[in-house]
């Protein structure tokens, strides 16, 4: 499968984020994981379906109700394997 390395920044930590995307990548079919980066960003590490992947990039760009984001970075990666999704 199709992986990606999103980083999210601007108003993305303490306004449940990961949690967000971890039911967006969920419903869209998307492995991977979320965590908070010691400089305020959120890192997303997905595995999906290109079409999966872009919808879940879309949402990241809004993010949740109480999120302000400035930036999102997308590197793609090889393809990983991933089950489930995580929030670190």
């Amino acid at each position: 499968m199709p992986a990606a390395r999103f980083l999210v920044s601007g108003r993305v930590q303490g306004v449940c984020f990961r949690a967000g995307a971890r039911e967006q990548a969920l419903g869209l079919g998307v492995a991977g994981c979320a965590k908070n980066l010691p400089d305020g960003r959120v890192e997303v590490v997905a595995s999906g379906t290109a079409e999966a992947l872009d919808a879940l990039g879309r949402w990241l760009r809004q993010g949740p109700p109480h999120a302000t984001v400035t930036a999102v970075d997308r590197t793609a990666l090889p393809d990983q394997p991933l089950r489930g999704f995580h929030i670190a």
